[in-house]
């Protein structure tokens, strides 16, 4: 009974007396849940909720003559968005681009909660997100420990097609529950019980950047909190490392071998994409269309004959969408980081959904510089949701003192 209160600002009204948009926002807003909690098990059933959560939004805003609300940095997105279909139709191969540029449709995410996700309903959105999170964190430790998933050639990765949108997952996870644990009030319990086996899981996907993402959320949020917090991290760190073994920690330090392979393909991969930024600085290569061309940019340092992406989120915006969409990226990102801190350090509401945001924010951009996470549809749906989850709440709040 508390969760569908939690789910309806009011009561759902008899179906006879209820409005059409009532009826879109309260099925609207089921979907964006579902969406929010299955992306950590199935992309095609997470892809099917969002779908109808857009669906209701739409229905909605039309029926009710609503005008459309977003966060300010949403319309740098569109902008961002103009620009790849314009790095599309100057590509190779137009129809490639245009294929993969259907993944802007997820950007629709943020008018989606910010008009569907009220304060109430963002609280319990992200107990839900932690608990399915750590569900999946359990299924990874299982495929670790009883199914062997523990070399390089074949990592844990629950229920989804890679291991790095796994680890990318949990990492945003991980941000939800420290948060909870920092700032929450009633809600620390559960954080707590969870926490191991969401960082165990990550550690054990043996996936760097993902560790990378995680400290970086962490840290954010010690220092939030409290600056001499942030002498417990290496601390936590180390006893995690310790815990999962030897090959855990072996992997840890090949980050720092001057010869590592993975290491040396990924600088040679910076190296291509300025080569494709010098020869297409204004549309880039094309979307989808670094791994079709790589071989022509691929230098003699390069490890890998071909690479899907460039382990690195401007550095392949800008060889793919060209250095106008790298600028708006760059922007996109400075109001939404700019935005976020402010809310956090001047509004005392709302703190663990303030806190989440900036360390989904912090975690994504750590760990964006190792991989192309703003271009994996699972995580980006779910990194969309959480960074607009504090503008949805003092929307709803400030909505309900004016009413």
């Amino acid at each position: 009974m508390a969760a569908e209160a939690a789910l309806s600002a009011a009561p759902l009204p008899a179906r006879d007396a209820a409005s059409l948009p009532e009826r879109f926002e309260f099925f609207g807003v089921m979907a964006l849940f579902g969406m929010a909690m299955l992306v950590q098990f199935s992309i095609a059933i997470a892809q099917i909720l969002l779908a109808l959560a857009i669906l209701c939004w739409i229905g909605m805003v039309l029926s009710g003559h609503e005008r459309i609300q977003a966060p300010r940095f949403f319309w740098l997105l569109m902008a961002y968005a103009g620009m790849t279909l314009v790095s599309a139709a100057f590509s190779s191969n137009p129809r490639l681009s245009l294929v993969d540029s259907k993944q802007l449709v997820l950007f629709l995410i943020v008018p989606v909660t910010y008009r569907f996700i009220s304060s109430r309903r963002a609280s319990l959105l992200l107990t839900l997100v932690m608990s399915f999170g750590a569900a999946s964190a359990a299924l990874g430790i299982f495929q670790y420990g009883l199914l062997h998933y523990d070399e390089l050639s074949q990592r844990i990765q629950g229920t989804l097609g890679h291991y790095m949108t796994y680890s990318g997952l949990l990492m945003l996870v991980v941000c939800i529950a420290i948060s909870k644990i920092l700032f929450g009030r009633g809600e620390r319990l559960w954080a707590a019980l969870v926490m191991p086996a969401l960082v165990m899981a990550v550690a054990l996907s043996s996936t760097r950047t993902a560790w990378v993402g995680v400290c970086a959320g962490a840290a954010i949020l010690l220092t939030l909190k409290d600056f001499r917090l942030l002498a417990l991290l290496p601390v936590a760190a180390a006893i995690t490392f310790a815990a999962a073994g030897p090959s855990i920690t072996a992997r840890m330090m090949s980050t720092f071998d001057s010869k590592n392979a993975t290491r040396l393909d990924r600088i040679a991969m910076i190296r291509e994409g300025g080569r494709m930024v010098r020869a297409h600085p204004l549309v880039g290569v094309g979307p989808n269309m670094v791994k079709e061309r790589y071989a022509e940019y691929r230098g003699p340092d390069a490890v890998n004959d071909i690479n899907p992406h460039l382990h690195n989120v401007p550095v392949q915006i800008a060889a793919e969408r060209g250095l106008p969409a790298l600028a708006i990226w760059l922007a996109c990102m400075a109001v939404l980081g700019l935005d976020l801190m402010r809310g956090f350090r001047h509004a005392p509401d709302h703190r663990v959904v303030r806190a989440t945001a900036v360390a989904a924010f912090a975690s994504m951009l750590a760990a964006g510089m190792f991989e192309y996470n703003f271009g994996d549809s699972e995580f980006l749906m779910l990194f969309l949701l959480l960074v607009t989850l504090p503008f949805a709440a003092a929307r709803s709040t400030t909505a309900d003192a004016h009413a």
